[in-house]
């Protein structure tokens, strides 16, 4: 999640763009005694059994279960306990089926046959094609603003139907290859055919791996095993939600025995406790993009020659260490390291201080001074830009760094200012072209505006071939690299903390993906 304008800094949920289904892992039913955990050792046999404690932070008595408006960590936890989407994302972002069992476009890549697998709510309903339909139109509701409405804009919903029971016809606007994606849209969760918007906080139905028992907003949520579950039942025979909204408070809860699992901690704090024995630290990957948004239609940044000497000017390892201790690792100025797509072939870049003002001797920019806005908004930030303006200075360039409210960062820094400091969390690398570098993108912040890149991103939206369409997004990656607007620093680590009786944490899954909060496989050894 870029942290989207108006979305409150605990749901920084890739922003967006969906999380999902990863290559499924310790998928095997409470029978499964093999031991071998998702952690990747040997832990004993798997125990079924026994109650889950999970402290995240919270939004105060707003708070829902309503999975259409889940904008907050721990909103999307509880949703994605009680509910399904039709496909998630995998630790690569590449969409994978979960309702779904699978889909076919038409040749024209403008038309979808999706199909059901079997799986029934909670009150026993099965999951029907209707139910599908249900749920696009509510999320579509030109009235309200839930979260996935974006995501599902290619779809023509009036003209999609169910062909049967357990097949719909998507209808889309236009033609769409990463249409599996839209599937596993955050937010885009199924819910029973005439939900009302009361039922979910007094008794909310879905088709997840636990069934409702308590809520109580800004508290706590206490949900059960589902037994029926398609997937099969979950390890544990409850789950609890607890709401801590300071870190400190998380992990004291943690250390003194109150929580078994503490969500987003700080590398400080994983610093200090990792491997010292009294609980375990899992390191999610890849899980936040690091970057300075230069704006390529104003000065300086309108000359691709200054924006490559910033390029040049950055320090990497000099970020990652200074501005997130060390966890996480460098970028090369590019979105998605790791994920469906990359273009991994690219060199590193380092740090070249000559190069960079020979560039701004070249550009007419040699005692350049630039402003940097920043905020306390997201961790790392103030201290990055900090390191950013004395990287600057041995280039002979003027950083003044400017604090701005953590409040309304985020919408501040979408149109004004030159240079700023941005996040951004997982998402497909077509998803982040799409949000933020297309010319009529709502969150382009670097406003990258070229008909050309537009035009390679619809090619490879109407290439059915996968090999040839990531030949596509390879060239748009290659453009970007060159003369881009995102000086992409680094990828930070998403930080858990987790009593040491907690199994099967996967630990290869970003933040907002899939095995993400994967609580239906997790067991209490």
């Amino acid at each position: 999640m870029q942290e989207y304008p108006g979305l409150r800094r605990r749901g920084f949920l890739a922003a967006a763009s969906g999380v999902g289904a990863l290559a499924l892992v310790g998928c095997g039913g409470p029978d499964n005694e093999s031991g071998a955990g998702a952690d990747g050792g040997s832990n004993g046999k798997l125990r079924r059994g026994g109650r889950l404690r999970a402290a995240f932070a919270g939004g105060g008595a707003s708070e829902t279960l309503d999975p259409h408006l889940a904008n907050l960590f721990a909103d999307v936890a509880r949703a994605k306990a009680l509910f399904d989407k039709l496909a998630d994302y995998g630790d690569d972002l590449s969409a994978q089926p979960r309702l779904a069992s699978g889909w076919e476009p038409n040749a024209g890549l403008d038309r979808w046959k999706v199909t059901l697998r079997k799986a029934d709510f909670h009150d026993g309903k099965p999951v029907t094609a209707e139910d599908v339909l249900f749920s696009y139109r509510r999320i579509a509701d030109p009235e309200k603003a839930f979260r996935a409405k974006a995501s599902l804009e290619p779809i023509d919903l009036k003209a999609s139907r169910a062909v049967d029971e357990r097949t719909v016809e998507f209808v889309l606007k236009r033609p769409t290859a990463e249409f599996p994606n839209v599937l596993a849209a955050f937010g885009a969760y199924i819910v029973p055919d005439g939900t009302s918007d009361a039922d979910f906080d007094k008794k909310p139905v879905g088709s997840g791996p636990f069934r409702f028992v308590s809520f109580a907003p800004g508290r706590s949520a206490v949900f059960r095993r589902n037994d029926a579950y398609w997937d099969g039942a979950p390890h544990l025979d409850e789950l609890e939600f607890v709401v801590a909204n300071e870190e400190s408070a998380r992990v004291n809860a943690l250390l003194g025995g109150q929580v078994e699992y503490a969500h987003e901690l700080n590398p400080t704090t994983a610093r200090a406790h990792e491997g010292k024995g009294r609980i375990e630290i899992v390191r999610l990957r890849n899980s936040a993009m690091q970057a300075f948004a230069m704006k390529t239609d104003r000065p300086p940044f309108d000359d691709k020659r200054v924006r490559e000497a910033f390029f040049l000017i950055a320090d990497r390892q000099e970020l990652i260490d200074g501005a997130l201790s060390g966890a996480g690792v460098v970028g090369n100025d590019l979105f998605g390291k790791g994920y469906e797509y990359y273009a991994d072939g690219l060199p590193q870049r380092e740090q070249d201080l000559d190069r960079a003002r020979t560039l701004l001797k070249k550009a007419g920019a040699e005692k350049l001074k630039v402003t940097l806005d920043t905020s306390a908004v997201a961790a790392g930030f103030t201290e990055a830009a900090g390191i950013f303006r004395d990287q600057a200075a041995e280039a002979g360039v003027t950083v003044e760094v400017k604090m701005g409210s953590k409040d309304s960062y985020w919408a501040d820094i979408l149109d004004s200012g030159t240079l700023c400091c941005y996040r951004s969390g997982a998402m497909p690398i077509e998803s982040h072209i799409s949000q933020r570098l297309l010319t009529d993108s709502t969150t382009n912040a670097t406003k990258w505006h070229h008909k050309d890149f537009d035009a390679l991103y619809h090619q490879a939206q109407s290439t059915k071939d996968e090999k040839d369409r990531a030949a596509v997004f390879g060239r748009m990656q290659r453009r970007l690299y060159a003369e881009g607007g995102f000086l992409v620093w680094g990828f930070a680590d998403w930080i858990i903390g987790t009593a040491r009786t907690v199994k099967g944490v996967e630990r290869t899954a970003p933040a907002n993906s899939l095995d993400w909060a994967r609580f239906d496989k997790v067991w209490l050894a």
